[in-house]
């Protein structure tokens, strides 16, 4: 597949472009800051650009047959619009270019997965740190859903830099489920899968140990 990567320089996004080339196929990855970013290969390209920038991201979309949305940002007290505002301009330009296949991580304590981190995330972190960021991944989610594209809502557990191991549960059903560890890598190589099967399309799993 021809994979477009917004937020590959770290992080989960950084594990699917290795995981992607590995796989031989080819891959584009959208980066403010391209000086910076170490990953090479004969079937990468690298494009610079913002996803608040509409033109970058129309750009890098053409020829992309799926999306893999893996954008972060630092806590704040203040305001958070990055993940709504880009994920619109993903899909404006995906259905400009006719691309069907997006795949976006989230987080757990977006959307309906709200109260399923255990008491100290739930009642302190998600609440006191995470409160303006995820009211802004609550809106992408939802931006998400009303689009017309195929997609899958990626909500790890809670991060580690562990390896990949491809032994991770993943849970549509949260009834009675709290999040787990899991590593960037296993979160990679789930969104990979999800790019080539989309087994779970139109759905937003927890995925985790």
């Amino acid at each position: 597949m021809n994979i477009l990567v917004i937020g590959a320089s770290r992080g989960i996004g950084a594990h699917l472009v290795e995981q992607a080339l590995a796989g031989g196929h080819r891959v584009t990855a959208l980066v403010r800051n391209p000086s910076t970013f170490k990953q090479t290969g004969g079937l990468l390209q690298v494009m610079q650009g913002d996803i608040r920038d509409p033109d970058a991201v129309y750009r890098a979309t053409v020829g992309q047959d799926a999306v893999g949305l893996t954008i972060g940002c630092r806590p704040s007290c203040t305001p958070v619009s990055l993940f709504s505002t880009g994920t619109l301009h993903v899909l404006a330009a995906m259905r400009a270019h006719r691309v069907g296949k997006l795949v976006c991580v989230t987080g757990i304590g977006a959307g309906d997965s709200r109260g399923h981190g255990g008491f100290v995330y739930d009642r302190l972190i998600r609440p006191m740190l995470l409160r303006t960021m995820y009211d802004d991944k609550d809106r992408q989610e939802r931006a998400i859903r009303e689009s017309d594209r195929d997609w899958v809502i990626v909500r790890p557990g809670f991060l580690t830099n562990g390896p990949l191991t491809g032994a991770y549960a993943v849970r549509a059903d949260l009834a009675g489920v709290r999040a787990g560890k899991i590593s960037r890598a296993d979160v990679a190589h789930f969104m990979l899968g999800q790019m080539t099967a989309m087994n779970c399309r139109h759905m937003a799993p927890l995925v985790t140990t």
